[in-house]
């Protein structure tokens, strides 16, 4: 089962690299249960909708903006991952750690990023 949890977390993080609504919403379908909720310290996103507005948001301010993991863990429907936020150039310009729950079919229902953010 880490395989597939894996998996569908390489899957929705990659929503975060594109640009396409639609091709984030295929996606989301895949990867994501109707009702998952994304949360970090800057927002809370209780639909589809909001968190491709967060993303849009994102590249607005970095354009070209993407995650990498670098490192998952998962056990009994839950993962934790470490990540880099990186440039176009794959520069990292930041890092994280994101805790996410998973439903029965192995889709995401909880996604909770943590970072530190400059004051």
């Amino acid at each position: 089962m880490h395989t597939e949890l894996e998996k569908t977390w390489e899957k929705y993080t990659s929503a975060w690299k594109m640009t396409s609504k639609t091709e984030r919403l295929a996606t989301f379908s895949e990867a994501l249960a109707d009702h998952a909720i994304y949360t970090d310290p800057l927002v809370r996103a209780t639909s589809w909708d909001e968190l491709i507005s967060y993303m849009e948001n994102l590249h607005q301010q970095i354009p070209g903006a993407h995650f990498v993991t670098t490192h998952f863990m998962s056990h009994h429907q839950k993962s934790i991952a470490n990540w880099e936020m990186k440039t176009p150039e794959n520069v990292t310009i930041g890092t994280g750690i994101s805790y996410g729950e998973y439903d029965d079919r192995g889709r995401l229902i909880s996604m909770n990023g943590f970072f530190k953010i400059d004051s």
